[in-house]
């Protein structure tokens, strides 16, 4: 089953069905017979964040919502994180919509953003209207720029699209089931199985196109911006002050995800995560220590602003 609000109804026929295998997205309830899987995208917003920050002239860029629970609360969070990374005086600023399809309400929180100074948009909601909305902007003559979200969204904004997350649920599928048939997973075994999968196992791609992670109008502009810190790669590899092209692809590598030029290589491995202290919040109180990593069960309670973030008030 593939919706959050599915997860009870899910464990409910799993426990009726137990001689049944069932799987579910995005939940945290499991039994013997039920395990749980994602494709978490909070590391490519983060590099989307890299992106926004470099590209905004107005320092204000904007967020549309779906709805405030945790993982977009983290979603947004993460790309916070990247955008403060270059511009240190940028600010996001959240609208929610209250659903999670909705392209009126969409359209209708890009425009009051982009009324207010903002300059590039990102988003989690199932439609392209947002990347769709900056690309009407753009052949008026107004530089507004977006990022996609979940489907490849290049056509819906050639001009303006500079990259986005794309998900790769197939990798998983084929995981799950490889394993049901070799015999490792049954009806008995599933109730810890729980797939979080990143960019590292190839579950989720950065890029508004497949085998794309910049649109090429915006690689020359990104490697125009400089960041002041050093960059160490896993091979031992030193880059000092890159520039945010450069930035993007060492971050990639340092989560496991090689771009190649052509292709994607992945490496189970992740010596860097957005979600590394110090972190304070919107309030000034530190929230992750230096040299602290959040970990699973903090990012999926995840209730609270970073300091750049500017927002509904949360729960947490």
């Amino acid at each position: 089953t593939t919706s959050f609000d599915f997860m009870d109804p899910t464990l409910e026929e799993a426990q009726k069905h137990p001689d049944k295998i069932f799987w579910h997205c995005s939940g945290y309830k499991r039994a013997p017979n039920m395990g749980t899987y994602f494709a978490d995208f909070y590391q490519v917003y983060y590099l989307n964040g890299l992106m926004a920050g470099a590209l905004t002239q107005t320092k204000k860029i904007g967020y549309v919502a779906a709805h405030l629970i945790p993982e977009v609360v983290r979603h947004i969070n993460a790309f916070a994180l990247g955008v403060k990374e270059v511009c240190p005086d940028c600010k996001v600023y959240v609208r929610e919509i209250g659903a999670w399809y909705d392209p009126t309400k969409a359209r209708q929180a890009a425009e009051a953003l982009i009324s207010e100074g903002v300059d590039v948009l990102a988003f989690t909601e199932d439609s392209p209207t947002v990347v769709q909305v900056a690309q009407e902007h753009f052949e008026r003559g107004e530089r507004v720029l977006a990022f996609g979200h979940y489907s490849p969204m290049l056509d819906y904004g050639p001009d303006v699209c500079v990259s986005g997350q794309l998900v790769h649920w197939e990798v998983i599928y084929d995981d799950i089931l490889s394993k049901i048939y070799s015999g490792s997973y049954n009806t008995e075994n599933l109730q810890n199985v729980d797939y979080w999968w990143k960019l590292k196992e190839g579950s989720v791609e950065l890029g508004c196109a497949f085998n794309q992670p910049i649109n090429p109008k915006f690689i020359d502009e990104l490697k125009s911006v400089t960041v002041q810190e050093t960059i160490q790669l896993p091979n031992g590899t030193i880059i000092e002050n890159p520039n945010v092209y450069q930035l993007v692809m060492a971050r990639l590598i340092q989560m496991g995800a090689v771009w190649t030029g052509s292709g994607w290589v992945f490496v189970n491995d992740e010596v860097f995560d957005p979600f590394t202290g110090p972190i304070y919040d919107d309030q000034g109180t530190l929230r992750v220590m230096a040299g602290q990593r959040l970990g699973h069960d903090e990012l999926w309670s995840m209730q609270w602003w970073v300091d750049n973030v500017v927002g509904p008030a949360l729960g947490g």
